[in-house]
């Protein structure tokens, strides 16, 4: 079974890269981007700025799409997750919903964190690795 999801890529001005810490299955304890399910009849774009405001605190706007990544689901389905690059219009960082924590990372502050499986290869490949 396919469950459709969204995930936001947003820099700062810096260039470093808006990550969560997530609290909750899947991928609960590893930093990731923040995103989540589609609502019934929700599309991606719609999807992706509103997970990124309940789990940041960001208004954000989808600049484009980035890219599609395939994740196993608990129960046996698969998450279909379009990430799509952002731009933040407004809002305080503050982690919410399921988020534990939410933070700006350059690439050398990635480094050691317990980060979801596949993340920064998906970004590399997108070319949208952070500073």
């Amino acid at each position: 079974m396919s469950i459709a999801a969204a995930g936001g890529i947003v820099f700062d001005e810096r260039r470093r890269l808006l990550l969560i810490l997530r609290s909750k299955p899947p991928a609960a304890s590893t930093w990731s981007l923040p995103g989540g399910r589609c609502e019934p009849d929700e599309l991606p774009e719609a999807a992706c700025v509103r997970e990124v405001a309940e789990e940041t605190g960001l208004a954000v706007e989808v600049i484009r799409w980035a890219g599609r990544v395939h994740r196993l689901a608990p129960g046996g389905g698969i998450y279909v997750i379009d990430d799509f690059l952002c731009r933040v219009m407004g809002g305080t960082l503050l982690a919410g919903d399921d988020a534990a924590d939410a933070g700006w990372f350059d690439l050398a502050g990635m480094t050691g964190l317990p980060l979801a499986a596949g993340l920064l290869e998906a970004l590399a490949g997108w070319s949208l690795l952070p500073a």
